[in-house]
């Protein structure tokens, strides 16, 4: 049998309503042209599935469709955001500043350019994971061109202020890009409010399919962005490549999905996440990673004393959890999340993320809350014996 899917933040599965949606563009009796093709109706009409998918994407974060640009995902997102913007200066004239609790699809960017000889500085966030506005304003040099932090922790769902750093860099003439992979379809983003210069999205969060994102590129704004990938010009010459119409059909259809039902879905969610915390909170020796910042309805991620992560998921065999980020959970090493927030290697090592969405339901919380209780119980009466 499967296990109770609790992963929703490492993917989601594509709904099934999207699926409908994607088939239309793949085969022989559908609308399978390309985008690109303007001497004839299949391309016009794949054309236009791709032109609505922008903007229900562009409607879901309050932009204007003209400043959606399809990608693969927010990993290429995230690197046409930092790359593009480091490619208009020499790097002795170029700082960035990023979040050390930032995805590996921001870090590793950066620290390239930080090879090349581009300035960076990482900020550490506060115990619960936060990176506070004050943070950026300290970090500020004269050079300093672009600021990029998260607005939802992908392994513990805690919330950036990307508002007021919005603001900041805003008022600074700095320009600001939001990994917002985690945060899309799961609370309300507003680009009004927030005020990035460049948003990065993933269809894959947010039951569309995989292998398709977009990055929300202000169009009011000074900011020349270099393409990464070159051949043909497509979206307005920052990213070349014949658009996968199925793919964006799909994300399109998810932000459709989302914008109607995210206000109820996050409530039903977050009612499900705290009867789970409330079902297992009394085995003690527990916290909540982040527990004390705003989150996301979804997330959970729990330090349990004196269990090791792996032992626990282990013996959580009907549950599918993870210790961290999907990106690097072929790793031993404890969470540099959970690390840069001040977590002991015992503590990181012996924490893991429980992540709720769509299809999550009352009877797979209890469910999971029986086999968490039975599994703790079991490997601290092991590990008292032990010792």
């Amino acid at each position: 049998m499967k296990p109770i899917y609790f992963d929703y933040a490492a993917t989601t599965p594509v709904d099934d309503r999207v699926a409908e949606v994607m088939m239309r563009y793949l085969t022989r009796d559908g609308d399978f042209g390309n985008p690109a093709s303007r001497s004839h109706m299949l391309g016009w009409l794949a054309e236009e599935a791709v032109e609505n998918a922008r903007n229900e994407v562009a409607d879901l974060i309050g932009a204007d469709s003209r400043e959606i640009v399809w990608t693969s995902g927010a990993t290429e997102s995230n690197n046409l955001a930092l790359k593009g913007v480091a490619d208009n200066f020499a790097p002795e004239d170029c700082h960035l500043i990023i979040g050390a609790t930032e995805h590996k699809a921001i870090l590793d960017p950066a620290l390239h350019l930080q090879k090349k000889g581009f300035g960076l500085t990482i900020l550490q966030p506060d115990a619960d994971g936060v990176i506070s506005s004050d943070a950026v304003a300290e970090a500020i040099e004269p050079n300093t061109r672009l600021v990029s932090i998260m607005a939802a922790n992908n392994e513990t769902g805690v919330l950036n202020p990307v508002e007021a750093i919005g603001a900041l860099c805003a008022q600074r003439g700095i320009w600001f890009h939001t990994d917002a992979a985690q945060a899309v379809g799961k609370i309300p983003v507003d680009v009004a409010t927030w005020q990035p210069t460049l948003l990065s999205i993933s269809a894959h969060k947010f039951y569309g399919p995989k292998g398709i994102g977009a990055l929300y590129v202000r169009r009011r704004s000074d900011l020349q962005l270099k393409s990464q990938i070159h051949g043909g010009g497509h979206e307005r010459g920052m990213r070349s490549g014949t658009l996968a119409t199925h793919q964006i059909a799909g994300i399109g259809e998810a932000a459709r999905l989302a914008a109607t039902e995210l206000n109820e879905e996050a409530m039903r969610i977050l009612g499900l996440r705290e009867a789970l915390w409330a079902g297992i909170k009394d085995l003690g020796d527990l916290q909540i990673n982040g527990g004390g910042a705003r989150r996301t309805p979804g997330h959970l991620n729990i330090a349990f004393g004196g269990i090791d992560g792996e032992a626990l998921m282990m013996a959580l065999r009907n549950l599918a959890v993870s210790t961290g980020s999907a990106c690097t959970s072929a790793t031993v090493e404890p969470s540099f999340v959970l690390k840069a927030m001040g977590l002991s290697d015992q503590a990181a090592h012996g924490s893991l993320r429980f992540s709720l969405g769509r299809y999550t339901t009352q009877t797979d919380v209890d469910q999971a809350i029986t086999s968490i209780r039975e599994a703790v119980t079991a490997l601290r009466k092991q590990t008292a014996a032990a010792s």
